[in-house]
Order: structure tokens, then C-alpha cells, then sequence
């Protein structure tokens, strides 16, 4: 009964920290919206496991990883995956490309980042 008991309480820990894993981009898409000026959207694979354990954010930063944006999750999503947009970015004018990478509350950085171009 004592093992029984064990195993039950270690899935119902892992499921509770592990399980959901790590806050994944799986799309970017970015827009041009005036010469200084661009909307990003970024959509988000997460299982997210309610207020412990969510993508509680995105970024966007350039290529030596310097923090140009940040758009804070402020819940749990369902259904999954989701996306979300911030309206207006200034980038510097010379940018090409940025990453964005996505971040959640139990496991931080990790999941999977996209590379994209910034149109012209």
C-alpha cells in the first residue's frame, strides 16, 4: 500500500512541475505598420498547468540577445497553442532579423525560439 501511495504522490509532483515542460514559439508573424514601426504577434505552445505553472511571457530581442520588447502574460491560457501581439515596436533602423523566445514560470528560458526577419 506504501508504494502504492508513493508512486501516486510522485506523478501528482511531476505532473504538477514538469509535465506542462517549457514555453515553446511556434509562430511569429511581423508587420511593417509606418516607417518607425512594427506589430508583432507570437504564438505560444504551452500546456499551461493553471497559476503555478504558465507562459507568463514573450520577447524580442536582436541577435546578441539585447531586450528590445517584452509582452507579459498576465494568466493561464487554454485552449493551446495562443498567440498574442504587441502593436507598435521601435526597432533600430538597421535591424534585419530579431529572436524571440518565450519564458514560463516553472522552467524560466528553454523552449523552442524562432528567428525572423524584419520587413522593410
Amino acid at each position: 500500500m506504501k508504494v502504492i501511495l508513493r508512486a501516486v504522490l510522485i506523478v501528482f509532483l511531476l505532473k504538477s512541475s514538469c509535465f506542462s515542460g517549457e514555453a515553446d514559439v511556434v509562430g511569429v508573424r511581423v508587420e511593417r505598420i509606418d516607417p518607425a514601426g512594427l506589430q508583432v504577434w507570437v504564438t505560444v505552445q504551452h500546456d499551461d498547468d493553471g497559476w503555478d505553472h504558465y507562459a507568463d511571457r514573450w520577447e524580442i530581442l536582436d541577435l546578441e540577445g539585447n531586450l528590445l520588447d517584452t509582452r507579459v502574460l498576465l494568466h493561464p491560457h487554454s485552449p493551446e497553442p495562443f498567440t498574442r501581439s504587441i502593436p507598435k515596436v521601435t526597432l533600430p533602423p538597421t535591424l534585419r532579423k530579431i529572436k524571440i523566445r518565450a519564458h514560463d514560470s516553472v522552467h524560466g528560458y528553454g523552449g523552442k525560439e524562432m528567428v525572423v526577419d524584419v520587413p522593410s
